[in-house]
């Protein structure tokens, strides 16, 4: 593997309809030396993905979850720089070099998100011409009835009125849009803190996302990432930042049906794996920490979901 990289995009995929998309945009669109990593999960891609240089695909013949996917792609990477990435994103162009032209060491970073607008569904009988936003397969038209003329209509660009930049959790944890500390101090200027992430995209040196863990696999297949690395990166004495002088737009995947969620999701599987991080950081559990949860809470207060009761 070509040891000359400086940023490995890593991206842990089953049953994603457009990792391919996925792929072929940050090929187009990344300036600097970045290669794509990606772990196709007890799943071949449908469509697949062409060969490419700067492409490298792992297959597991059995799903091993998000988090070890995630972590056995970056055990590949030789690059100064790691960056996870959901299979359905599309990114600025350069975001690669606007990311780590300011990228500090102890930083853990993403760039401002928006919502990625991937296709419609159109009718295309006798020219019906209904139209609907992308979401599971319709059965049939609602228009004419009809099933079979039902075509998607690949659009694969950002929602211009969804930027987001600055993010929290509350008490549960949940996460939570943090719309309130864009009016703050904190929230100006062209690099900003953040209290979490998303957790669809984040970039950290390799060093630091070893060191910290910050994809545990003892925490669950998948879920409550953002908060994960979000409390790992502040409580060790890291920053975590987004840049506003970049953009990627992710694709909200929350309707159900063949448009939902790609691993299952057993309500015992996702509570447990939220008690666990509640457990780890609400309670003061993590041995890397240098902070207690609640100099991070002061930090951003006031946050909703949080009351001085909640800080221990």
């Amino acid at each position: 593997m070509n040891n000359n990289y400086e940023l490995s995009v890593i991206i842990p995929s089953r049953s994603e309809m457009f990792l391919k998309n996925t792929v072929e945009d940050i090929l187009k669109n990344k300036r600097g030396k970045t290669e794509i990593i990606v772990v196709l999960d007890g799943q071949w891609s449908n469509p697949p993905i062409a060969q490419h240089p700067d492409v490298n695909v792992i297959y597991t013949p059995e799903a091993i979850g998000q988090r070890v996917a995630t972590n056995l792609a970056c055990k590949l990477s030789r690059a100064k720089y790691v960056m996870k990435v959901d299979a359905h994103c599309s990114f600025d162009k350069g975001f690669d070099r606007k990311l780590i032209e300011d990228m500090q060491d102890n930083w853990t970073m993403a760039p401002m998100m928006y919502n990625l607008h991937v296709f419609d569904w159109v009718c295309y009988h006798n020219y019906c011409g209904w139209r609907s936003y992308q979401g599971p397969t319709p059965l049939k038209c609602p228009n004419c009835g009809k099933s079979n003329k039902l075509r998607k209509a690949i659009l694969w660009e950002r929602r211009r009125g969804t930027m987001n930049y600055s993010y929290s959790f509350d008490s549960e944890p949940h996460f939570q849009y943090f719309k309130e500390y864009n009016r703050r101090p904190g929230g100006q200027g062209d690099l900003l803190e953040t209290m979490s992430l998303q957790g669809s995209c984040f970039m950290a040196t390799r060093e630091k996302y070893w060191s910290l863990g910050l994809c545990d696999e003892t925490l669950g297949s998948w879920g409550n990432q953002g908060i994960e690395v979000a409390c790992k990166t502040w409580l060790s004495g890291g920053r975590l930042m987004v840049s506003k002088k970049t953009w990627y737009a992710h694709c909200f995947r929350t309707q159900g049906g063949d448009f939902g969620f790609p691993y299952p999701q057993s309500g015992n599987e996702v509570e447990k794996t939220k008690n666990k991080v509640r457990d780890l950081f609400i309670n003061n559990k993590w041995d890397k920490a240098i902070y207690p949860l609640s100099w991070l809470i002061r930090r951003f207060s006031p946050i909703p979901g949080w009351s001085d009761d909640d800080i221990k």
